[in-house]
C-alpha cells in the first residue's frame, strides 16, 4: 500500500536554527526518538532535534522538514537552497537563563546536525532565522521493526517510515491473536504487555496524515528480541 501524503501542512513557517555536535555527527546519534545508530538506520546526518513546540512529546519523531535560511544576508549562504531533515531528537528547554533559550516554549526551533546547518549558513553564525515546512519523507525499502524487551513485554522501534514519517498509532497481531493496540513508550518505541513469543507478527501503522498501512507476517514465528525485521512495504 502506498498512500499519498495529502494532509501535511506544507505552508512555510518562521523558526530559528542552530547546530549541535561536529561534522562527524557523533553527538546526534541515539536521541530522544529512540532510533540509535542513525547511519545504520538510514537517516545519516540529515537530521534535526526539535524544540518543545515542534517535538510534541515525541509524536513528531520521524517527520521530515524542508528548511531554508531566511532574513539573514550576513550569514545565509547565497544560493544555498533548502535542506530536508528528519526529526530524530529533542532540544530540551532551558529555564536557567533569562534569554537566548531557543528551545523553550513557545519557540519553534531546529537544532540541526552541523553538516546540515553549514549547508544553509556559515558556521560562525551560530544561529539563524529560517523558514520551514513539512515535506513527505522519501525512504528506501520497507518500514523497519526492531524488537526489544522480554517474553512478557515487547518493545518495538519503528523506523525508515516514508510519507508523513511520524507514526501516530501502532497495532500488532500475533498468529494466535486479534489486533492488539500498542502504546507509545517513548519516541517511536511502541509497547505491549501481551505475550507474543512463538507467533508470527503483523503490524498496522497509522501516520499523522491519517494514512494506514497493514503489513502481514513482518516477523516469523521464531522471531527474536534484538533482531530487526523488514516490513517490505511502506507508506
Amino acid at each position: 500500500m502506498v498512500a499519498a501524503v495529502t494532509g501535511l501542512d506544507t505552508n512555510w513557517h518562521d523558526a530559528h536554527a542552530t547546530f549541535y555536535g561536529d561534522m562527524k555527527g557523533g553527538e546526534t546519534m541515539q536521541g530522544a526518538c529512540g532510533y540509535g545508530d542513525l547511519f545504520r538506520q538510514g537517516y545519516g546526518l540529515e537530521t534535526t532535534a526539535l524544540s518543545t513546540a515542534l517535538f510534541n512529546d515525541g509524536q513528531a519523531c520521524g517527520a521530515c522538514f524542508e528548511i531554508v535560511c531566511a532574513n539573514n544576508p550576513q550569514w545565509c549562504i547565497k544560493g544555498a537552497g533548502s535542506i530536508i531533515v528528519t526529526a530524530t531528537n529533542f532540544c530540551p528547554p532551558n529555564y536557567s537563563k533569562p534569554n537566548d533559550n531557543w528551545c523553550n516554549p513557545p519557540l519553534k526551533h531546529f537544532d540541526l546536525s552541523m553538516p546540515m546547518f553549514t549547508k544553509l549558513a556559515y558556521y560562525k553564525a551560530g544561529i539563524t532565522p529560517v523558514k520551514y515546512r513539512r515535506t513527505p519523507c522519501k525512504k528506501q525499502g520497507g518500514i523497519k521493526f526492531e524488537f526489544r524487551g522480554n517474553p512478557y513485554w515487547t518493545l518495538v522501534l519503528v523506523y525508515n517510515v516514508a510519507g508523513a514519517g511520524d507514526v501516530t498509532n501502532v497495532k500488532i497481531k500475533g498468529s494466535k491473536t486479534g489486533w492488539i493496540q500498542m502504546s507509545r513508550n517513548w519516541g517511536q518505541n511502541w509497547q505491549t504487555g501481551t505475550i507474543l513469543t512463538g507467533q508470527s507478527l503483523s503490524f498496522q501503522l497509522t501516520d499523522s496524515d491519517r494514512n494506514t498501512v497493514e503489513i502481514n507476517n513482518v516477523a516469523p514465528s521464531n522471531w527474536q528480541f534484538g533482531q530487526i525485521y523488514d516490513g517490505r512495504k511502506n507508506f
